[in-house]
């Protein structure tokens, strides 16, 4: 059975247009209750975190009514980084751990992300599974078996303490000035804690949600705004979060960005000095710059790549036995410490970095010089696949045809967005620029053509 409803990281849409509705919330809700509940007994747990979108009230109590309809037992964690879902879904041994976030969206986008009694996101064959029972007739507990829902006041808490136990002990972030962009998302309270009670001085920002201004314009999509506080305040470094705090990208004292490549180049580097990278290998995704992976060779290390989703590098690093990996765009993913992306608890490796070494972060950012890189995004109609057809493929082939040994192309249909991913990486910048504009050109020349009839 093909997936219909779940991409690359749950299931996404606009709030309150299908599937992002109320109704469906509760019908997926019901379908993921009587997933996991298939013995009858009333014992089953599932915690639900939320980031700050307006959406989230009520895709949060749909949700809950439907995992309640089929007797699973729900605990609220409120707003909270989408990592934390995954620590707190293993710590309270629940069956099931769910995200409400659209992660680096605007507010109008919301997604419903699940996570197994492991912490870690449910497989493709589960949600597969998940799909099937809600396709069906969904059979509801009895009376006597619904369940119940209760608040957990203390979740937040609960992460914070977690999230500091990875920093090294004996270690503080005393004499650091730290700015903090929350994105107005789930880490606003819980990343400039963490930050303050190790030591630093915190310079918050992104952090008075509304509802409707998470990750605008700021946050680790608009990391410029986090540069221009830490120039503004002498900061020594800043941390830019997205709204569910899964992704970081990190600013140096001169207002330079790091992003995921460059973190995962330096903790690589630093823990296979110290004897803790497993088997020498990075797991990370065909988007990671080429510049990557022969830094990584250098060193005597290994690029294991996989297609572009955190949920995939996690997946591959489990099946290989690996414990560190992420992407490009900072989903940093360390399974000694987490079961997802961190952003958070990946910032706190880099100022480990910092104040083991001594060095300032802009020693620490830029591990290697990336090869030219262009991405571009096209946005296409929803339920369309642009690529088919005779015509662009031809585009596509003759566009590889140009980079042949010259560079790589790789073009891709976002699973959470509409919209395709045109990058390619050369040391001629000319010649990239000129291959990616060609496949957007006709890509668009292409929607043209399909609205005119």
């Amino acid at each position: 059975m093909s997936r219909k409803l779940f991409g690359t990281d749950g299931v996404r849409g606009t709030a309150n247009t299908h599937p992002m509705t109320a109704e469906m919330a509760l019908r997926l809700g019901a379908a993921a209750g009587r997933y996991f509940r298939t013995d009858g007994e009333n014992g089953h747990r599932v915690v639900i975190g939320k980031d700050t979108r307006l959406s989230c009230y009520m895709l949060e109590t749909a949700l809950t009514a439907g995992l309640a309809s089929t007797g699973m037992n729900v605990l609220l964690l409120g707003p909270v980084p989408t990592p934390a879902v995954g620590f707190l879904t293993r710590s309270m041994r629940a069956d099931l751990g769910i995200m409400i976030s659209a992660s680096h969206n605007a507010h109008h986008d919301n997604g419903i992300k699940f996570f197994g009694p492991d912490g870690f996101k449910l497989s493709d064959a589960a949600e597969t599974e998940i799909e099937a029972i809600l396709e069906g007739e969904i059979a509801l507990a009895r009376p006597a078996n619904i369940g119940r829902a209760r608040r957990i006041d203390d979740a937040r808490g609960r992460y914070v303490e977690y999230a500091k136990t990875t920093f090294p002990r004996g270690r503080t972030l005393a004499g650091l000035k730290v700015v903090i962009d929350c994105a107005h998302g789930a880490a606003y309270r819980a990343a400039p804690e963490v930050l303050w009670e190790l030591g630093a001085e915190v310079v918050a920002m992104g952090d008075d949600p509304d509802g409707t201004n998470i990750n605008d314009g700021c946050g680790s999509t608009h990391p410029e705004a986090c540069a221009a506080e830490v120039l503004a305040r002498g900061a020594d470094i800043g941390i830019a979060l997205d709204g569910d705090a899964d992704r970081v990208i990190i600013i140096d004292e001169r207002g330079q960005m790091a992003d995921g490549d460059q973190l995962l180049a330096l903790f690589a580097r630093r823990w296979a000095e110290e004897g803790r990278l497993a088997d020498g290998t990075l797991v990370s995704t065909v988007m990671s710059n080429l510049g990557l992976e022969r830094f990584l060779d250098a060193h005597g290390l290994r690029l294991e790549r996989t297609q572009v989703g955190d949920r995939y590098v996690v997946e591959r690093m489990r099946e290989g036995g690996w414990n560190l990996g992420g992407e490009q765009s900072g989903h940093i993913v360390m399974t000694d410490h987490t079961t997802t992306g961190d952003g958070l608890i990946a910032a706190l490796q880099f100022l480990a970095a910092m104040v083991e070494t001594g060095q300032a972060a802009s020693e620490l950012a830029r591990s290697f010089e990336p090869v030219p890189q262009l991405l571009r995004n096209f946005r296409h109609t929803p339920g369309v696949n642009p690529l088919d057809g005779p015509e662009m493929r031809q585009v596509v082939a003759e566009a590889e045809a140009r980079l042949q040994g010259k560079g790589r192309l790789l073009i891709r249909r976002s699973g959470t967005e509409p919209l395709v991913r045109v990058m390619a990486e050369a040391e001629d910048e000319a010649l990239m620029t000129e291959v990616v504009a060609s496949v957007i050109d006709a890509l668009e020349a292409r929607k043209v053509a399909e609205a005119a009839g």
